[in-house]
């Protein structure tokens, strides 16, 4: 009895040790299981982290490229250059959609090196053509077309007809050699949409048989910067082109013409090449905002700038200066070249028929370095009063430049002048009252350019003496005609001395009017600022203006006295011009004869005593001999 029980608590034992050693067998099994699973978790998720880090490190870098300044076609290169790096595409590529007269078509801003680019490449060598100037087809069956339409992410197994799709005339063998290289196993499109409105499609050529919800989830965060870097870059060559255009036409702005101009002048010196420039003014553009509207005058300065660039080469620089008028710089063009330019552009503008308005015509100047100039403010001026020219003689015609030895008529000169003052806002006026005399000047004609420059320097003086009468301006200068043959000046002297009577008093626009107007004595300070009107005249005003180089020096010494107490430089006698002592002589005759602030009007005879006790004084005798010779004259002849 005690050996069968003895058995059966050993087999009951065993049976113990049995289901123990079984129980831990499965348990250690079951360990084992598991640490196999925590072993492929980990790589799963050391992989997807190392995924993870990359796609970051990738957005990092398009932010980077973002904040940069530099030109989108670059940024874009960089970022599907990254994408192709760091995330282990074959290919990363960005195609815009296109537009012209012929239709749609695909374009590529950028792509990463790859063996099916380089196969791509080499076939389009073959026909000499570059890969970012080849139109690439558009149809709405295509996969990438489809991608902008339904605004979706799209991929496809299927990359060589996604690829051959894309292109015409694309050889048999040229698809065998891209689909031996057998490299993609997908072609995910994904649509660039920034601020909303279509730009194009990202093709990325995948190594990966599968595409993950994960992986289309990083290439729209991707896509997302792109989509924003397009934005940054648009909004920055908006800026650009802002600061450099005029924004009602679009052609370049006064601050870009000057640059461009200087450049080529740079550049044309160094290299010992011509250029010219066509200086162009629309006709009675006044006349049709008043008779039109604005809207319609608008309509006709970007009908003349549609023109400008319609006949621009792509070197040309066509530009608005402002108002009606515009210029347009062509390197390399010589004179007679410039002249058939101008031509071809005049002969457009007025063939171009407008709603409402009709025909248009405009006045055109040509100036060409360095045959009229080698200096840049000379050449200007001188092809403005081409232009000028054309306008005084009956508009819508082109004329060259006159040589600097060329004799211009005075009234040409003192009208180019006037414009130059007035237009680059020289003298302070109020704007309107220089908007009224600048159409003023813009709309006479070959009779009336005399009495308008009369009534325009009437104008000017009545800004700043309110006793100016209207007409004094044209009886001075015929005043000073008289007494200037009288002295026996050439003509030359007395066309120059014409010019001088128009603008000699332009300085005390620059002088305070409570100066100006003041009943009591003056200070000290007072007459200095009154003393500095010539020389503010002569050198702040006029003397960049290179057509009237010769008048200066009379209006700078036309307040000097024969025995050198006058100013501004204390010259005396023979130093002073004569044509500067008329201009006293005739400004003090009249100033005497007319009512002041301090004193009443002097009659004639009492103002001719006057300047007679002056003689030798602040007059050359001679001078005041045949002043006085020559108002006994006009009294008789009145008589």
């Amino acid at each position: 009895m005690d050996l069968f029980k003895k058995i059966r608590e050993y087999t009951q034992k065993v049976n113990e040790i049995e289901y123990s050693i079984s129980s831990n067998k499965k348990e250690f099994i079951e360990i084992y299981e598991r640490n196999l699973a925590l072993e492929k978790e980990i790589v799963q998720r050391t992989q997807e982290l190392d995924q993870a880090n990359k796609a970051f490190l990738t957005l990092k870098h398009v932010w980077e490229l973002m904040n940069s300044s530099e030109p989108l076609s670059t940024v874009l290169q960089k970022l599907v250059n990254s994408l192709h790096g760091e995330m282990g595409y074959i290919n990363s590529t960005i195609l815009q959609v296109c537009d012209d007269d012929k239709g749609k078509y695909y374009k590529v801003k950028a792509f990463s090196e790859s063996p099916i680019l380089k196969k791509l490449i080499e076939f389009l060598g073959e026909k000499n053509i570059d890969i970012h100037e080849y139109h690439l087809k558009y149809d709405s069956k295509m996969l990438i077309t489809r991608a902008i339409e339904e605004k979706s992410i799209l991929f496809s197994n299927e990359y060589m007809k996604v690829i051959t799709n894309l292109l015409y005339d694309f050889k048999e063998e040229h698809i065998q050699a891209i689909d031996k290289l057998g490299v993609s196993k997908n072609v995910i499109c994904i649509p660039l949409f920034p601020s909303n409105k279509p730009f194009g499609v990202m093709m990325v050529f995948s190594p990966r048989a599968e595409v993950t919800d994960k992986e289309l989830n990083f290439l729209t965060l991707f896509a997302n910067q792109v989509e924003m870097a397009i934005t940054i870059a648009n909004l920055f060559e908006n800026l650009k082109k802002e600061a450099v255009t005029d924004s009602l036409t679009e052609l370049y702005n006064r601050r870009y013409f000057n640059q461009a101009l200087q450049k080529e002048a740079e550049r044309a010196q160094r290299l010992h090449q011509p250029f010219s420039i066509i200086s162009l003014d629309l006709d009675y553009l006044k006349k049709i905002n008043d008779t039109y509207g604005h809207f319609f005058g608008d309509l006709a300065i970007r009908t003349i700038a549609d023109i400008l660039k319609k006949n621009a080469r792509s070197i040309d620089v066509p530009a608005r200066l402002g108002g009606e008028e515009f210029s347009v710089l062509l390197p390399g063009v010589d004179s007679s070249g410039a002249m058939i330019a101008a031509e071809r552009i005049r002969a457009a503008i007025e063939a171009q028929e407008l709603d409402t308005i009709g025909h248009i015509t405009a006045s055109v100047g040509v100036g060409t370095f360095p045959e009229h100039s080698i200096k840049l403010d000379e050449l200007l001026d001188m092809t403005d009063q081409a232009m000028y020219k054309s306008k005084i003689n009956g508009r819508n015609r082109v004329t060259l430049a006159k040589n600097v030895d060329d004799e211009a008529e005075w009234h040409e000169v003192a009208f180019g002048a006037f414009m130059d003052i007035l237009t680059k806002q020289k003298i302070p006026i109020p704007d309107k009252i220089a908007k009224e005399i600048t159409s003023k000047l813009k709309a006479i004609n070959t009779v009336e350019t005399k009495s308008t420059l009369f009534s325009v320097a009437d104008t000017l003086a009545q800004t700043y003496n309110n006793h100016y009468k209207r007409g004094i301006t044209k009886a001075k200068v015929s005043m000073a005609i008289d007494l200037a043959r009288k002295m026996e000046l050439s003509k030359e002297d007395i066309d120059k001395l014409k010019i001088a009577m128009l603008l000699y008093d332009i300085g005390k626009l620059m002088i305070p009017d409570d100066i100006l107007n003041k009943k009591e004595p003056l200070s000290d300070e007072e007459k200095h600022k009154i003393e500095e009107h010539p020389l503010i005249a002569a050198r702040k005003i006029l003397q960049p203006i290179t057509s009237i180089a010769d008048i200066v020096p009379i209006i700078e010494a036309h307040h000097e006295n024969w025995d050198g107490t006058g100013y501004p430089n204390k010259l005396s006698g023979d130093s002073i011009p004569v044509s500067s002592q008329i201009i006293l002589l005739i400004d003090a005759y009249f100033a005497l004869t007319q009512n002041r602030p301090y004193r009443v009007a002097r009659s004639s005879d009492e103002a001719i005593e006057i300047i007679k006790l002056e003689s030798g004084k602040k007059w050359n005798e001679k001078l005041v001999e045949q002043f006085v010779d020559m108002m006994n004259e006009s009294k008789q002849q009145s008589r």
